[in-house]
């Protein structure tokens, strides 16, 4: 169950955009070299971080001097009431034209210093998270590491399971890539009939398996600005989401979004954590930069449904939680029968956000194909400090940032494309994993003989 916050500072309303942070800038002034080594694993430019520090610096300065320039304006002002009582009018007008001179100063300082800020802060957003000591150095996906696989063997498929699941969907009646293009563009997929049984049966059960230990949630699937902000995906990757520019919401690219931010702003107590969540909802995506690339069928789609699972938990707790999910998502692949490995991220592959990641790939026996279908993730603070969700803990009543984890369980298309090549017949039916009956009933064979 999500908590009652022992503490809601901001009063309800979402926190603003611009408070948001994802380092703790103090660790820019007192640990820049370790935070140095530590993005270099990144392969972030560290020019950047002595930007940063630059920044900060001068942005301290320009607050210091305002704020000497206030007290100054605030002690000519009392100044200027002791003047007046005691009726010396010469002396007010000269420690008002002094306060006019002074306030003048401060504005222009105060202005700068707000103009430096807001650079500041940008450059704080655009920054990623600093990866985790144990994870795999590498350049790119071409450096993860392959922990373990389970099921068949890619080499083992039949040639009936061969082919490519589009062709098994368009032959069957239960994927319509052409009217989907026609209602909304490319990749917007149409499912049909049993196909869309199959959808809905994936969900209910990922559901179901969750449920002893995940409150579920049906989260809004457009949110503000600042969801998008806290949970890292603006403002770098605002050219991959759809925006209601009228409205100024965004469709969420995963339910980790409002997920993530239902504790904005709150004060959390120890006692609850952690806190476990899990959603099924839609998930939109430009795919800004597939053009032409993995776009075949359902490897690469717009808009897809997916279920989600995150936790709030202390930084003591983290490392078993995010053990747990990765457990909970790999059970799913194991209990439909599919070819999968799991993958370590290296750290030139790991996301903005992420400090450690691991992925789940299943085998496309048709696609011929290893497709993502689960990357389960640690944030360490990162997504809590531009959130602001803490807790209080409870042996000193010492005020912390929660540590945010989440994975995919699962993502649906690649799941459902790899179901329809996997349990393809010789005689074009396709069987369904058993463990879906209970929410398919007679539809676990999709299709007649042909």
């Amino acid at each position: 169950m999500v908590p009652s916050a022992t503490e809601n500072r901001s009063g309800g309303r979402p926190v603003g955009r611009y408070r948001r942070r994802m380092l703790d800038v103090r660790r820019v002034r007192s640990d820049l070299d370790a935070l140095k080594a530590g993005l270099a694993r990144k392969g972030v430019d560290l020019r950047e971080l002595d930007r940063l520090a630059e920044l900060d610096g001068r942005h301290r300065r320009l607050a210091e001097q305002r704020d000497t320039l206030r007290a100054e304006v605030n002690q000519v002002s009392k100044e200027v009431g002791r003047l007046r009582r005691a009726g010396d009018h010469e002396g007010v007008e000269a420690r008002m034209a002094l306060s006019r001179q002074v306030g003048e100063r401060e504005r222009a300082l105060a202005a700068e210093a707000d103009e430096l800020g807001a650079e500041l802060r940008d450059l704080l957003l655009r920054i990623p998270n600093v990866p985790a000591d144990d994870a795999p150095d590498g350049t790119d996906e071409h450096d993860n590491v392959v922990v373990r696989c389970g099921g068949p063997e890619p080499d083992s498929y039949a040639g009936h399971q061969r082919v490519p699941h589009w062709e098994v969907g368009a032959a069957l009646g239960i994927l319509d890539l052409e009217r989907g293009a026609k209602v909304s563009g490319s990749m917007f997929p149409i499912y049909r009939g049993a196909g869309a049984r199959l959808l809905r049966a994936l969900t209910s059960w990922a559901l179901d398996r969750h449920a002893d230990a995940f409150e579920e949630i049906r989260p809004p699937s457009l949110v503000r600005p600042s969801a998008m902000v806290a949970s890292g995906q603006l403002p770098k990757f605002a050219e991959e989401a759809y925006h209601l520019e009228r409205d100024d919401l965004w469709a969420i690219p995963t339910a980790e979004v409002p997920l993530t931010s239902l504790a904005a702003g709150e004060i959390l107590a120890e006692a609850d954590l952690p806190v476990r969540l899990s959603a099924a909802t839609p998930c939109y995506r430009r795919e800004a930069g597939a053009a032409g690339r993995d776009t075949r069928g359902l490897i690469r789609v717009h808009e897809f449904d997916k279920v989600e699972i995150l936790a709030y938990s202390t930084p003591a707790q983290a490392p078993d939680v995010h053990a747990e999910l990765l457990a909970r998502a790999e059970s799913l692949v194991v209990e439909l029968g599919l070819a999968y490995r799991v993958l370590d991220i290296c750290t030139g592959d790991l996301g903005q956000s992420h400090a450690r990641s691991f992925d789940i790939e299943v085998y496309a026996p048709g696609a011929q194909r290893w497709l993502e279908v689960s990357s389960v993730s640690w944030f360490s603070d990162y997504q809590a400090r531009r959130a602001d969700i803490r807790y209080r803990r409870g042996a000193d009543g010492k005020v912390e940032h929660v540590h945010t984890l989440n994975g995919s369980a699962l993502a649906w298309p690649r799941i459902w494309a790899a179901l329809v090549e996997t349990g393809r017949r010789p005689d074009g039916t396709v069987a369904l994993p058993e463990v879906l009956a209970p929410w398919l009933g007679e539809a676990a064979t999709i299709g007649s003989p042909a």
